[in-house]
């Protein structure tokens, strides 16, 4: 029997649900899932601007820090968009800075009496601000990837099942400028059933394409990071690993370094923006690509079955009242020349074998110009008066 997929697989998630019973509800309850992804699309974003200024008092001093903050991001978004230096990038005067700066990103802040030092990212509205930093209107992107980060810290793997630092981080990237077009799971319903750490590791696609069609994607990349904690909240290595396909082709790696734990969201979003780095470079390698076999075609449509039932045909007389041979002969012409008829017998009176009865052929020998009645089911064909003694034999009509 056939089930629908996505009735297969949230049967199978129900059933898992099921069986965990009080357990998996009463973590969902207490919040420990889902963080939803940041919807980036409208704006632009350039991070990692440090600030260090004075005023009068401590309102002022931020207030100052910011501005410079818009003013330095959007020369530094301006250098990276062209890849130009920062020297070259334009001056823009703080009024016009206000209409295009959306929101201002506190990555890291330390506010004295009178000074403000601070780590800030500044989100540009891309409708404003994308004709001056040169942003085209479209850009290449790939298929619609779905994204699964997994942690492996101290030899357990975990994806979207409990919230993480690393689940965070790619749920607070903003893809709006990335050539990648990630599909995020948030980690609620039945995504840490179906989109987990373990499901990264089979590699058959029967399965894959079930999720995949779910999840409305073309393939998957894995963005993996294995820790190694020198002591609880001490330094803290991350190795990162990108992998690309239901059989976890590694695009490559990489190594960073939190200081503590309070510098690990740091470190996971440096992850996140080099992983990103990592998919784009496959991209343009034509590595990172949608996968035809992992995509469920919907099947063809159904032809409407044609009728193939022959005409009834129509046994009848036809009776050619004519002056002359000549008119007989074309009489008889006028008739085989009607789609579908064939005549037996000679002379006046012949029959007439049509699929159109005996009004249907009247018609026929009327439109081609003849005087025709009907008498019952005996058709009577009679010439003009004052016809010719000898008439041209008429073209046989093209069959349709």
């Amino acid at each position: 029997m056939h089930f629908s997929r996505p009735a297969v697989l949230l049967s199978a998630a129900m059933l898992a649900l099921a069986g965990l019973g009080g357990t998996l509800v009463a973590q969902m309850e207490s919040g420990e899932r889902g963080i939803l992804p940041i919807d980036s699309s409208g704006t632009l974003e350039i991070g990692g601007i440090k600030v260090d200024v004075t005023g009068k008092d401590a309102e002022s001093a931020r207030y100052a820090g910011w501005r410079i903050a818009q003013r330095e991001g959007f020369k530094a978004l301006w250098a990276k968009t062209n890849k130009r230096p920062i020297g070259e990038a334009p001056n823009l005067p703080d009024s016009t800075l206000d209409g295009l700066v959306s929101s201002i990103v506190v990555e890291n802040e330390q506010i004295g009496p009178n000074r403000y030092i601070a780590t800030l990212g500044v989100l540009f509205d891309r409708a404003r601000a994308g004709e001056l930093l040169g942003v085209p209107g479209q850009a290449r992107r790939s298929a619609p990837m779905l994204l699964i980060p997994v942690t492996i810290s101290g030899g357990a793997a975990t994806g979207v099942e409990l919230r993480n630092p690393w689940q965070r981080a790619w749920a607070q990237f903003r893809t709006s400028q990335s050539p990648i077009d990630y599909v995020r799971v948030s980690g609620l319903g039945v995504d840490p059933l179906l989109v987990n750490a373990a499901q990264t590791r089979r590699p058959g696609r029967g399965w894959w394409r079930n999720i995949l069609d779910l999840y409305g994607a073309a393939n998957v990349l894995v963005a993996e990071v294995q820790l190694d904690r020198l002591y609880p909240g001490g330094p803290t290595k991350g190795r990162f690993i990108g992998k690309f396909g239901p059989d976890g082709r590694t695009l490559g790696s990489f190594e960073l370094v939190a200081k503590d734990s309070a510098d690990l969201p740091r470190m996971m979003s440096e992850g996140v923006q080099r992983m990103d780095e990592l998919f784009a470079q496959g991209l343009a390698a034509g590595i990172v690509r949608g996968d035809p076999d992992l995509i469920i075609q919907p099947p063809p449509p159904v032809e409407e079955e044609k009728d193939e039932t022959p005409a009834v045909q129509t046994v009848m007389t036809v009776s050619i009242s004519s002056p002359n041979a000549a008119w007989l002969d074309y009489g008889l012409a006028v008739i085989r020349s009607i789609p579908g008829v064939s005549i037996s017998g000679s002379g006046n009176v012949v029959t007439v074998n049509y699929a159109g009865g005996p009004a249907a052929l009247r018609d026929q020998l009327v439109a081609r110009g003849l005087s025709a009645s009907l008498e019952g089911s005996t058709v009577r064909m009679v010439s003009a008066p004052g016809a010719p003694t000898a008439a041209p034999a008429p073209q046989r009509s093209p069959s349709p």
